[in-house]
């Protein structure tokens, strides 16, 4: 079924998706209000296993491995900084399919600069002001008075989506419990081996870090009992909570010189619909979770190939919207339900994310979706 489709949202989400619909035959144009593609290049994020292998189903895996660093091992650390355990992340021995850690706004750069050089068109600079469905189409209008229709509008503009207010009204984003810190730094030395993610249960605050193959250090610190901000910023207050507990969290955080960014956990709620007619949602603009499990650009990279899998296997559009939201709709709440509880300091559900056993086979390009 070959359609035309906009994309609202440049992002990892959005990019990824219009790689994933161009692959299907669609012809796709990426609508991006920020001018740019190095929007929050400041904050990083985690691929996990799942994320990578969409990427590589893709065929965009190699233009990713290209930016940020592997990781191969996790280990956890008390709030006194001795070691508790550790283990291999995800699928390790496959190189293609490794933890990555890399700068949000690298990896955007990453996935847009793909899919410029394989013909699709991605406009910068214009915001989304309204969404207007007919019978035959749907029609985007843009702040600057010009207007783009489809036969399917994918909402990919993030947890404050201007789609999802549009088919969706006065559903917000709720927070989920936790203020979360990012930073670098290259003048600290902590412990840890290279390619491995270290946590540190702290009494406080959940920290992890990993260290680059240059030296630097990413971090990030989860907190509930958010101190204030002091005049010079989060710094010093996040140095004094961490020096409550042993280990090498607060000598991290104290050794970043540059901005210590700020972002309030929050996630969308469970049952918020996803589409109508001829637009749906998908990524953060659909089911965004807190980052404790670490899942949220995995999860949009997974919403990618089930969605151009859907559209290319269904036989009319509506169809494919209904399966891929069969699909996909189990598999994300659970994880918006656990990656909540661990922020919110509830006992998650130890059960497994649904569709775990099936994901292989999911996002394999060349196996057809059963009906």
């Amino acid at each position: 079924m070959r359609i035309r489709t906009m994309v609202i949202g440049g992002g990892i989400g959005g990019t990824a998706t219009a790689l994933a619909l161009h692959k299907a035959g669609a012809d796709v144009v990426v609508h991006e209000a920020h001018p740019d593609s190095a929007e929050d290049l400041g904050a990083f994020l985690t691929l996990a296993s799942n994320g990578m292998r969409a990427l590589t189903q893709l065929d965009a895996g190699a233009a990713v491995r290209a930016v940020g660093f592997p990781l191969r091992e996790m280990r956890v650390l008390d709030a006194a900084g001795e070691e508790m355990g550790r283990g291999p992340l995800g699928e390790a021995d496959d190189p293609r399919l490794r933890f990555r850690c890399v700068r949000r706004g690298d990896l955007n750069a990453a996935l847009q600069a793909e899919a410029v050089r394989r013909g699709i068109d991605v406009r910068h600079g214009v915001r989304l002001t309204a969404v207007e469905e007919g019978p035959d189409g749907v029609t985007a209008r843009f702040s600057d008075g010009s207007a783009a229709t489809a036969d399917l509008l994918v909402g990919a503009d993030g947890l404050h989506s201007t789609v999802r207010e549009a088919i969706v009204p006065g559903v917000r984003p709720r927070y989920a419990g936790q203020r979360v810190f990012y930073g670098y730094t290259g003048a600290a030395r902590p412990p840890g081996a290279a390619e491995q993610l270290t946590m540190v249960r702290g009494s406080r605050a959940a920290f992890g870090y990993a260290v680059s193959p240059d030296g630097e250090t990413y971090w990030f610190a989860r907190v509930a009992d958010v101190p204030p901000k002091a005049p010079g910023g989060w710094r010093e207050p996040l140095v004094r909570l961490l020096r409550e507990d042993g280990g090498p969290a607060a000598d991290i955080v104290a050794a970043t010189h540059d901005d210590v960014l700020a972002t309030d956990a929050a996630e969308i709620p469970v049952g918020t619909p996803w589409r109508s007619a001829r637009t749906l949602l998908v990524g953060d603009a659909a089911h965004a979770a807190s980052p404790a499990t670490g899942q949220g650009a995995s999860m949009a990279l997974e919403d990618a190939v089930v969605l151009a899998k859907s559209l290319r296997d269904a036989p009319d559009l509506d169809a494919a919207l209904t399966r891929y939201e069969a699909l996909r709709r189990p598999r994300v709440e659970h994880n918006i339900t656990v990656s909540g509880a661990l922020s919110r300091g509830d006992r998650p559900t130890g059960a497994p994310r649904p569709g775990e056993d099936d994901l292989v086979r999911l996002l394999d390009w060349n196996s057809e979706l059963a009906a």
